[in-house]
């Protein structure tokens, strides 16, 4: 049996998001990396970095090899005496085999466990250290772990790959970044001793492995535990994960009135109501409460370039938002009375990702919280988005193609 070690691990600290520049690859910091044994004849690794990045960990056997994908790093700074370990027979490092991520390949003189892998983040310079810690194992039980993660490749041997990514044509891997809303100091709506942020990681772990289980996405969380993550970003994240496309899961509760079903939100400029205003303001305020001030961090040139960008990208959010409306109608789901609306949240203003916000349903009523906690009406609303999202790339894929003529 295959099993991954770690499908995808991936540490974020709430960092102010200018504080790096997602858009340049993470190079290595060869003073501050090193790999070298540690006593019982394990190994431990730090790689330090210019700036935090999407990774994941897993081991591969026949023979014994650890394996560290990164959305993407530049090798170029790897010091030549950066393998000081007896543990690690060598180390490779190079592209892997699918485009946008960069890998490092260990290869090891004995079977060694997966014991620690996590990344540490300066909130001063947003530089990143990954570490890994290797222990002992008995090779039956290497074996017995060893195994990529579904969807990539078990091929290991570095090689070039594209360094931008083009728009999804409908065929290949959709990159996916699902967005749990809220975390650490802001539980978001809180009903009946449940808080929002805790919903909203449970029903994205489990459409990750809904969608994972199709073979048709690699998936990719914005947060994977209950932590802060500011929401600029959040926008990072995907943008550095070279997403095809980004969705926004809340599950919100009104202090007046009531109101069911599950709404999809794309970008506005002005907010479809106020009751869209009031819920954009109240999302975005988790910047308030981690001290974040983004006024004025756009120039007008920047403002020019990304609503060019937006005159692509706003289109294709529409229809991604239309597709999961459809979906969830076709299939009989519950939906909002309005299901479809615009408002300004932050986490949708990547100008260059479609990106939608569904709102599952309010918390502030007994039935949509019942859906919320149910798993078979997950299982129903995760299976519908998947489809929908499906019918998205193929629609999306021929739109580019008739614009390409």
């Amino acid at each position: 049996m295959i099993r991954a070690v770690l499908s995808f691990l991936m540490i974020w600290l709430a960092i102010p998001a200018l504080a790096q520049d997602f858009r340049a690859l993470a190079r290595v910091l060869p003073a501050d990396s090193s790999l070298s044994d540690v006593a019982g004849g394990g190994a431990r690794m730090a790689l330090a970095l210019t700036q935090a990045v999407p990774f994941r960990v897993f081991t591969l056997d026949d023979p014994a090899r650890v394996v560290v994908d990164f959305r993407e790093v530049a090798w170029d700074g790897m010091s030549a005496d950066f393998d000081a370990a007896d543990a690690v027979a060598g180390v490779e490092t190079g592209g892997a085999l699918e485009p946008g991520w960069s890998r490092m390949v260990l290869e090891l003189s004995r079977p060694l466990a997966v014991a620690q892998a996590a990344m540490a983040t300066d909130p001063a310079d947003g530089t990143a250290t990954v570490h890994l810690r290797l222990d002992p194992t008995s090779a039956e039980a290497f074996a017995e772990t060893a195994g990529a993660p579904p969807g990539v490749a078990t091929l290991v041997a570095p090689a070039a790959g594209e360094m931008a990514r083009p728009r999804q044509s409908g065929a290949g891997m959709l990159v996916v970044v699902l967005d749990p809303g809220h975390g650490g100091l802001d539980p978001g709506a809180q009903r009946d001793g449940h808080d929002e942020a805790d919903l909203t990681l449970v029903f994205a772990r489990e459409l990750r492995e809904t969608l994972v289980r199709s073979g048709r996405f690699e998936v990719i969380l914005t947060r994977d535990s209950d932590v802060f993550v500011p929401l600029p970003t959040r926008v990072s994240i995907a943008r550095a994960a070279g997403a095809d496309l980004f969705i926004s899961l809340h599950a919100d509760a009104l202090a007046e009135g009531r109101a069911t079903g599950a709404t999809v939100y794309t970008l506005s400029g002005t907010a479809s109501d106020e009751a869209s205003a009031a819920l954009a303001e109240r999302h975005d305020r988790a910047d308030l409460l981690a001290g974040i001030d983004l006024s004025g961090s756009d120039d007008v040139v920047a403002g020019v370039l990304m609503d060019l960008a937006r005159l692509e990208t706003d289109p294709r959010s529409d229809a991604l938002a239309d597709a999961l409306v459809a979906g969830i109608a076709a299939a009989e789901g519950d939906l909002h009375s309005r299901p479809r609306l615009e408002a300004g949240f932050t986490v949708l203003k990547a100008a260059d990702i479609p990106s939608v916000l569904v709102e599952l349903g309010f918390m502030s009523e007994p039935e949509d919280l019942a859906n919320l906690l149910d798993p078979v009406w997950r299982a129903l609303m995760q299976a519908t988005m998947r489809d929908a999202i499906l019918d998205w790339a193929v629609e999306d894929a021929a739109a580019a193609t008739l614009l390409r003529q």
